[in-house]
């Protein structure tokens, strides 16, 4: 009967690092996606921003 409180303290503390993984490895994928939509979109307004050479001047009366 001594081994059941040796056991349980095992995986608990296994239970305790597989939390603390997790909750690590999620925030760090979440800054991970965010720093991938922020650099999609700084590509999206760059593109938006580039002149297309070939294209004709569109203005009116002038």
């Amino acid at each position: 009967m001594n081994w059941i409180p040796i056991v349980l303290i095992i995986f608990k503390f296994g239970v305790l690092a597989a939390t603390i993984f997790y909750s690590l490895k999620s925030h760090r994928d979440g800054e991970r996606e965010q720093a991938r939509e922020r650099e999609a979109k700084r590509q999206r307004e760059k593109v938006e921003h580039t002149v297309d050479p070939s294209a004709p001047d569109l203005k009116v009366g002038g």
